[in-house]
């Protein structure tokens, strides 16, 4: 159940994201309303980054790509795909 969890949290995550100009690039980010310790491993397997104080987080490249396969998983249709 927890992989669903923190599956399903990742999808969410992208799917109310922004992209926003960062110093270097364009940065995908998202506000961080979930359970702590679904967020605690996204971060640990590298999908999300952000200071525990910060209300957001970034969405990694590696975390977008995984989105999407979840989105393609779950026939969901995203523009960003």
């Amino acid at each position: 159940m927890n992989d669903i969890v923190k599956e399903l949290s990742l999808l969410l995550l992208y799917l109310t994201s922004w992209e926003e100009d960062a110093v270097i690039a364009k940065v995908c980010r998202s506000w961080k309303g979930y359970p702590f310790e679904t967020l605690d491993d996204l971060t640990e397997e590298e999908y999300i980054s952000g200071s525990r104080r910060s209300k957001s987080v970034y969405i990694t490249e590696k975390g977008i790509r995984k989105a999407q396969e979840i989105a393609k998983k779950y026939q969901i249709e995203d523009d960003n795909i």
